[in-house]
């Protein structure tokens, strides 16, 4: 008992230490005299942030069937791209667009510049960077094997899973948007990666409406649920599920689309943050707040990524704090919060 009283309030003070590592305001927080209301805060426009080398994206829209499928996928995929690099800090040259209709800066969505597009990834990244990839389109599942909808042959989960597992990087997140996209989540399935599909699997097969709100959280004040200034992965996918809920209440009928989220590794989605998925997802965003905080150092960027790292590592054990013993979990836990406060040590040391 005494060695574990001796440990918490180890544990504790190294997360003291860490927390103190975080950006203080340059003017403290006033509070608002007696009988008088705590003004609200008010959202201000998103400042562009400076393009992240670190961060690559592919979207992927397939063929949409009717005309009404064509616009809706051609304006979410705009959308998508507009957020990723306007707000999020994505360098254009790094985010590469795959459409039924390309433009001038896109290509065809086809199986062989599907692949391509991988290859290219699977040669320019490093295992430290970033790789988000997006389905917006229409999915298919005969019973047996998933695929998603492309102009000439389509690409089956499992083929999308060889892809992804010859990319260097294990940060890679998957946002399958499409319909039938819920056997995706099992094959793509991997430790450090996160799995988002629009339904629970390949039967739920309408046309599916998860894409716009999921696009809409990314930079949006309203799907920022910890009010971090910041909207995380989980968040976004919290966000979407929500207002696609509310968009089959309001109009009253049966909802068609049940969202999944996988980032364990275990090939099993859950509707929510639960039985030990979301951890990885709670700390993983879409923006580039490493570099902005490091104010164009490249050694402070990588310091702040670092600390990112270690703090989305500490979510992860607590959330395997029950399928640990007791002095493993400690253990690694104290390994985390030791290497947390020390990279918070150096940053603060090397902060102007």
């Amino acid at each position: 008992m005494m060695r574990t009283f001796f440990s918490t309030t180890f544990l504790l003070t190294l997360l003291t230490v860490a927390a103190c590592a975080q950006d203080v305001p340059v003017t403290p927080k006033q509070q608002p005299p007696v009988g008088e209301t705590k003004p609200q805060p008010t959202a201000t426009p998103a400042q562009k942030l400076p393009p992240d080398p670190n961060k690559f994206a592919l979207i992927i829209g397939g063929i949409s069937g009717e005309e009404t499928y064509a616009k809706n996928f051609s304006k979410w995929t705009a959308s998508l791209r507009t957020a990723l690099v306007e707000r999020m800090g994505f360098a254009e040259d790094r985010v590469t667009v795959l459409t039924e209709k390309p433009s001038e800066k896109e290509q065809r969505a086809s199986a062989e510049n599907v692949r391509q597009a991988l290859v290219v990834l699977r040669n320019t990244v490093k295992p430290d960077q970033q790789v988000f990839v997006f389905f917006i389109g229409h999915g298919s599942f005969d019973g047996k094997v998933a695929k998603f909808n492309l102009v000439g042959p389509d690409l089956s989960s499992t083929d999308y899973a060889q892809l992804f597992s010859n990319l260097p990087t294990r940060n890679v997140t998957v946002v399958n948007m499409a319909s039938a996209s819920g056997d995706f989540v099992k094959p793509l399935s991997a430790n450090g990666r996160i799995v988002i599909t629009a339904t629970r699997s390949g039967m739920e097969q309408n046309a599916t409406r998860f894409a716009e709100p999921f696009i809409a959280a990314l930079g949006n004040p309203e799907a920022d649920a910890d009010k971090n200034g910041r909207v995380s992965v989980l968040e976004a996918f919290e966000y979407a599920v929500k207002l696609t809920n509310s968009y089959f209440e309001q109009k009253g009928v049966i909802v068609t689309e049940h969202a999944l989220l996988d980032d364990n590794g275990d090939g099993k989605g859950h509707p929510k943050a639960e039985e030990g998925d979301g951890a990885l997802a709670k700390t993983t965003y879409f923006d580039s707040l490493p570099q902005q905080q490091a104010g164009g150092d490249p050694v402070l960027a990588q310091l702040f990524s670092e600390k990112l790292r270690l703090e989305g590592a500490v979510e992860q054990l607590k959330a395997r704090k029950t399928q640990m013993k007791e002095d493993e979990y400690e253990a690694e836990l104290e390994k985390v919060l030791i290497e947390l406060a020390k990279t918070s040590r150096t940053i603060r040391a090397k902060k102007p």
